[in-house]
């Protein structure tokens, strides 16, 4: 009858643990999950940033005899704007080039039409995503402007300040699902790991009452919940990442992926499973150690 006993307490334990690592894997898989929209949501909003492209003009008065010249000191110009701190990347754009880029968007000849070729040369500049903001944009248009040899700088400003506020917005929305989830995620494990204790808190109890210290009685119960943890922590980044891995093999996401950030993702997600099943357990048996034997049969 003992062994019938003890075989059903054992059986008892065993599933309150794998509900409670289940319940961790499940939470910090959709917490992470979430993590990886955000990093390449971010990821996204500078790469769409990125195709937001300001055209500066050099002098348009061209001389066919002096076209070297002109390209030595045009090309000159590019370097210079190149290595500008708001300039992510940029792209010389040569006469010929502007020409054939006009006849693909009128789709005639512009011979047809023009002499010679009218369209100045430039420089096709991307900003750095930080650039792209309302109240920095200006600044860095004024300083590709006082780059000698730029006589004119032109840009979509509207266009910039609308995606810019769009994506802005889209984001805040995602960091706020995260926020929610971060919440969702500590009452859920919490209430898990409350459930765990709740099935001991005469064995707590007994304890305590036959002189056993606190500090005694929580150590074990911290260290089951540090492995807990480890192994919840670890079966639901297994899982985050092996659906990740299929995701971007099958679908082949262009997102590029930041080392750095995955790592700092990997560590927060690993170190958050197991910051909030300590926390809890501690909380709840806690709340055990204070309570008097009667209440023990109303928790």
């Amino acid at each position: 009858m003992a062994k019938t006993v003890e075989d059903f307490n054992k059986r008892r334990l065993r599933s309150s643990n794998i509900t409670v690592i289940i319940s961790i894997a499940l939470v910090l898989f959709l917490l992470g999950l979430m993590g990886l929209i955000l990093i390449n949501a971010q990821k996204y909003s500078d790469y769409i940033k990125e195709q937001l492209v300001v055209n500066a003009y050099f002098d348009e008065n061209f001389d066919v005899k002096d076209s070297a010249k002109t390209v030595k000191m045009e090309r000159e110009t590019f370097e210079k704007i190149q290595k500008l701190t708001p300039v992510k990347r940029a792209t010389y754009i040569t006469r010929e080039m502007a020409a054939d880029e006009a006849k693909k968007s009128m789709g005639i000849e512009t011979s047809a039409l023009f002499e010679e070729n009218i369209f100045p040369s430039s420089v096709e500049v991307a900003l750095k995503p930080e650039y792209v903001d309302p109240a920095r944009i200006d600044e860095a248009i004024k300083q590709i402007k006082s780059t000698p040899g730029i006589v004119d700088v032109k840009n979509n400003s509207t266009l910039m300040v609308e995606v810019y506020n769009n994506l802005n917005n889209i984001l805040k929305w995602i960091l706020g699902f995260s926020l929610l989830f971060l919440v969702l995620a500590i009452v859920l494990i919490n209430n898990s790991i409350r459930l765990k204790i709740f099935s001991k808190r005469f064995i707590i109890k007994t304890m305590q009452l036959v002189g056993a210290k606190r500090r005694f009685i929580l150590k074990p119960f911290i260290k089951e919940a540090v492995i807990l943890g480890v192994i919840g922590a670890v079966l639901g980044l297994a899982v985050l990442f092996g659906a990740w891995y299929y995701f971007i093999t099958q679908i082949g996401t262009p997102f590029a992926q930041d080392d750095n950030q995955l790592i700092l993702l990997v560590v927060g997600i690993f170190l958050l499973g197991i910051f909030i099943t300590v926390f809890s357990t501690i909380f709840a048996t806690w709340r055990f150690l204070r309570s008097n034997v009667d209440d023990l049969y109303y928790s």
